[in-house]
């Protein structure tokens, strides 16, 4: 079956919207500029999104694919997770959008967390963890931390890491994150 050319032009908006958003971030990008970057009319990017916020929820639609961690020992679970964020911010340009996004932008900001606490927290139920909303929001902070100094700050070393340094450093802290008793607090 052919492509429709509205999916064509749909398709040139988001990439358009993906590599301005990451560019220019949320506040500095401009429908004008995405539409001469999809070399398209302006006016077609609000027929097909309706608004700049629309757009930019699109351009960051992102699955995090989490595989079924069910048959993996809680124990390997963080330096599989460790390996798994890995894989998905190198092969995906669109999270490293996202994340940039987010230093300065609220609407991106809430894509972010509304991404992790939808893909994450019911991973980790499957895990039968304790409180696992606190524990997915403890391995995001580790994981959107990584991310920011090595794709988004370029901080040496992290920026350089060969992969497998990167899951030797990382999963045990992840592990430590799913795996730990919560700690105990002392009420004075």
């Amino acid at each position: 079956m052919a492509e429709k050319k509205s999916d064509r032009t749909r398709a040139a908006i988001l990439a358009a919207a993906r590599e301005r958003f990451g560019a220019d971030g949320y506040e500095r990008a401009t429908i004008r500029a995405i539409a001469a970057d999809a070399a398209i009319d302006p006016a077609m990017v609000m027929r097909y999104y309706g608004s700049k916020e629309k757009l930019f929820a699109a351009a960051a639609e992102f699955d995090i694919r989490l595989p079924d961690f069910g048959d993996v020992p809680l124990e390997s679970l963080g330096e599989a997770l460790a390996r798994h964020f890995l894989e998905r911010w190198e092969a995906d340009d669109s999270l490293r959008v996202l994340l940039r996004t987010a230093v300065t932008n609220e609407v991106a900001v809430e894509r972010m967390r509304s991404i992790f606490a939808a893909q994450l927290a019911p991973t980790l139920r499957v895990q039968a963890v304790d409180q696992p909303d606190v524990r997915a929001g403890l391995v995001a902070s580790q994981v959107l931390g990584f991310a920011l100094c090595r794709y988004i700050l370029g901080f040496p070393p992290i920026a350089t890491m060969p992969d497998d340094e990167v899951v030797a450093w990382l999963g045990p802290t992840l592990a430590r994150y799913l795996t730990s008793p919560a700690p105990t607090l002392n009420q004075a």
